[in-house]
């Protein structure tokens, strides 16, 4: 955020994702595609007259999985970007349907780093701002895992530093 004769200019934030969040996120997704696949390949092994419905349908989800798998991460990559200032924290995603969330540091409420166990394996954390507002936590998820507990460190401290907003 900068400041041009009082009124503010909202500029995309500075900071990438780890890269190893690509990584995570396929596995997410290729975890999520076997859910289904699986049963459906052992179900079509087991039934002889069923085999073509069971794995034309496993087929078709595997592919579409894949492709997502490759694809999607990618994506959001390219476009998950997050900052702190000494003002508020600074989180944008999506492509389509970008969602801006700025947390001022005066409604922070807790800082929460958390590690999945998908996380862990990619050496990742997700670091959550939660606020008083309706629209729920700010989540910045995919980074390092140092990078999360120095990020949910210095938050704590701005926070703490930080006077409270009066309204």
């Amino acid at each position: 955020m900068t400041q041009g004769e009082g009124t503010a200019v909202l500029r995309p934030p500075r900071n990438t994702l780890n890269e190893r969040a690509v990584g995570w996120w396929r596995a997410q997704w290729l975890l999520l595609t076997a859910a289904p696949v699986v049963p459906l390949v052992v179900l079509g092994a087991l039934i002889g007259p069923a085999r073509f419905w069971l794995l034309l349908p496993a087929a078709v989800l595997a592919a579409a999985g894949t492709a997502a798998a490759v694809l999607f991460p990618l994506w959001w990559f390219r476009t998950h970007r997050w900052e702190i200032t000494e003002d508020a924290v600074y989180v944008r995603t999506g492509f389509f349907w970008q969602e801006w969330r700025i947390a001022p540091m005066s409604r922070i409420q807790t800082v929460d780093t958390v590690r999945g166990p998908l996380e862990q394996l990619f050496r990742l954390a997700t670091v959550t701002v939660t606020t008083a507002s309706a629209k729920g936590a700010v989540r910045i998820a995919g980074l390092d895992h140092e990078v999360a507990a120095d990020l949910a460190r210095q938050l704590t401290r701005i926070t703490r530093d930080t006077p409270g907003d009066a309204t």
